[in-house]
């Protein structure tokens, strides 16, 4: 464990070094999240502090195991229908991931049906990843940093797409995601899909991601309507589930 720390750590030095982490030095769009919008929101402050906070962390650490079990570092945020959270669990696993000192989280929203991260966050998009699709717009463009959320970076949508399975299948979809899985060696790509049951969205793109995980909500989500769903991923490792709104107080230890 020590040495596979001081590799690391060795690793982010040499990286650094030539220009290949994610620094602290803001080089693209940097916006503002103002605090009541981020309580409304229920998104985690920097660093992930307080017993949300310490959930995420829980399913930080589940996650980052099993994607470095299988040496990924694509992650799709699933839900079988619409409504059960897996936006709001795509923010804070990346908030999570973020505030891992050793890693670094690129949150991107292809849910181009009904694209609502930029949303969350309080922000209008100037560029958004449909336009480094579509038009081949340089994809540091599109790139928005959070003030305070260092090692975080968004790749928002900034408008709805007709036809946008055949988008996000196409060759140069897969070609931004192999650009941007290689650039850092500690970078973590979390992708917000479209419900899978509702639109060919996840399945078109899941040959582009190596593993996926579901959010189910409780009373929400139909046991039918989630098999559905992993039947069809059925090639796409998916790495857990979810559970949000859960009514089960899980306590606190501190």
């Amino acid at each position: 464990m020590r040495l596979d720390r001081e590799r690391r750590a060795d690793h982010e030095r040499a990286a650094e070094a030539i220009g290949l982490a994610d620094t602290l030095v803001f080089q693209h769009t940097v916006v503002t999240l103002p605090d009541a919008r981020r309580e409304s929101e229920r998104i985690l402050e920097p660093g992930a502090p307080g017993p949300a906070g310490a959930a995420y962390k829980m399913l930080r650490t589940q996650v980052l195991r099993r994607l470095d079990s299988i040496s990924a570092n694509t992650l799709a945020i699933l839900s079988a229908s619409n409504g059960e959270g897996k936006t709001l669990t795509a923010i804070n696993l990346a908030v999570a991931i973020a505030a891992d000192t050793g890693r670094t989280a690129l949150l991107v929203d292809l849910d181009l049906r009904n694209p609502g991260i930029h949303r969350r966050l309080g922000f209008e998009p100037t560029v958004g990843i449909e336009e480094c699709l579509q038009e081949r717009r340089p994809v540091f463009e599109a790139m928005v940093k959070i003030a305070g959320y260092d090692r975080l970076t968004v790749l928002p949508a900034r408008t709805r797409v007709e036809q946008s399975s055949e988008l996000i299948s196409a060759q140069r979809t897969g070609e931004l995601v192999q650009e941007l899985r290689s650039r850092y060696f500690n970078r973590v790509l979390i992708f917000d899909l479209p419900p899978v049951l509702l639109a060919d969205d996840a399945l078109a793109f899941s040959r582009f991601v190596e593993a996926g995980l579901f959010v189910v909500a409780e009373g929400k989500t139909e046991r039918q309507g989630l098999a559905r769903g992993l039947a069809l991923l059925d090639r796409l490792p998916i790495i857990g589930t979810v559970l949000n709104r859960s009514q089960e107080s899980v306590g606190t230890y501190y």
